[in-house]
C-alpha cells in the first residue's frame, strides 16, 4: 500500500484520513495540520521523509505564477527543502492542469459559467491556470489579489495588469512570513469581519466565486444570492456554511473521497506516487493522461 501525507499549515481540526483504490493499487491518504506552526511542520516533514511515498505541502504555496514568471515563497521553499528523500509537491502542477480543465469541463457540461459570466477570483497568482481559462472562455473576471491579500480596494481586471502588478510587488511579498499573506492555523476557521463588510460588494456582484477556499470563506458575506463557488478543499461543515450564506452551487476541482475533497497538493502527491517520479520530471501532458485514467471529474453540489 502506498502512503501519501499532506503536511499543512492549516488547522488540525480539518485532519482526515482515507483508504482508496486507484488504478488497482491501495492508497492511504491523510492530511495533518500543524495549526500555523512552521517549526512543527518542519519536524513532521523530517519525520515523514523517507517513510512515505509522497508528501504534499498544504496551507502554503511554494510557487506563485503570473504569466510565464514564477515567484518562490520563502517559507514554502523552507518547507520544501526540509524533505530530502521523499517526492514533495505543493499542488501547483495540478493547479495548472486539473483546475484549468475544470473550467473547460464546466463550460462544456453545465450552464454554470456562460460567456460573459462575472467571475471573482479571490487570488489568481496561486491559480494562474484557472485565471487564464476564465479569460479564454470570455468571462468578465475580477482578480482580488490586492483586495484580499493586501487590503487594497483595487480590482484588477486584466491578466496583463495582474502580471505587471506581480512584477512590482511579489519579489518582496514572497519574502514575508506566509501568515501575513494567507490565513493559516486558527485563522482558517474564522472570518475577517472588517473586510467582509468592506469588500463584500465584490462577492455580491459576481456570479461565480473562484479560488482557494480559505480565502473565499474568510471574506464571504452572509447574503449571497445563488452564486457558484469553484474551489478546492471542502468539508461537510464548509458545505453547510456555503448553504447558510446563500451560495447556489459548489464545484470542487478535486474529487470527493469519503465525504470531503482534498487539496490539490494531496492529489498531486498521489499522482507523483503513482508515477514513481519526482515532480520536476512529470510533464503537464503526463498529469492530464493520469487524470483521464483516474476519471477525475469536478464534484458539483447543488446547495440552494
Amino acid at each position: 500500500m502506498k502512503r501519501v501525507v499532506s503536511v499543512s499549515l492549516g488547522s488540525s481540526l480539518r485532519d482526515h484520513r482515507v483508504r482508496v483504490n486507484l488504478l488497482g493499487e491501495e492508497f492511504e491518504i491523510s492530511r495533518q495540520g500543524t495549526d500555523g506552526d512552521i517549526d512543527r511542520a518542519l519536524a513532521l516533514l523530517e519525520e515523514l521523509d523517507g517513510s512515505v511515498d509522497a508528501i504534499g505541502l498544504g496551507g502554503i504555496d511554494v510557487y506563485l505564477y503570473a504569466g510565464k514568471t514564477r515567484y518562490t515563497v520563502k517559507d514554502g521553499l523552507r518547507l520544501l527543502e526540509a524533505v530530502k528523500k521523499t517526492p514533495v509537491v505543493d499542488g501547483s502542477g495540478l493547479k495548472d492542469t486539473l483546475e484549468r480543465q475544470t473550467v473547460y469541463y464546466l463550460r462544456e457540461h453545465s450552464n454554470l459559467i456562460p460567456p460573459g459570466s462575472r467571475v471573482l477570483m479571490v487570488s489568481a497568482v496561486d491559480r494562474f491556470g484557472m485565471a487564464e481559462a476564465f479569460v479564454e472562455l470570455d468571462c468578465d473576471v475580477t482578480y482580488g489579489d490586492l483586495i484580499f491579500t493586501a487590503g487594497i480596494p483595487y480590482p484588477i481586471k486584466t491578466l496583463a495588469e495582474l502580471e505587471e502588478i506581480a512584477r512590482k510587488t511579489l519579489p518582496e511579498m514572497v519574502k514575508l512570513p506566509f501568515h501575513m499573506l494567507y490565513p493559516t492555523g486558527k485563522k482558517q476557521d474564522t472570518r475577517d469581519d472588517v473586510k467582509v463588510k468592506k469588500f463584500g460588494y465584490y462577492y455580491r456582484e459576481a456570479q461565480v466565486l473562484a479560488g482557494d477556499f480559505h480565502l473565499v470563506k474568510r471574506y464571504m458575506p452572509d447574503d449571497l444570492s445563488g452564486q457558484t463557488v469553484i474551489t478546492n478543499t471542502t468539508t461537510q461543515d464548509d458545505i453547510a456554511f456555503l448553504r447558510q450564506c446563500g451560495a447556489g452551487t459548489l464545484v470542487t476541482t478535486t474529487p470527493e473521497l469519503e465525504g470531503r475533497s482534498f487539496g490539490t497538493n494531496v492529489m498531486e502527491a498521489v499522482l507523483v506516487a503513482i508515477t514513481g517520479k519526482g515532480w520536476q520530471d512529470i510533464t503537464a501532458g503526463e498529469y492530464l493522461k493520469l487524470l483521464e485514467l483516474l476519471d477525475f471529474r469536478p464534484r458539483i453540489v447543488e446547495l440552494n
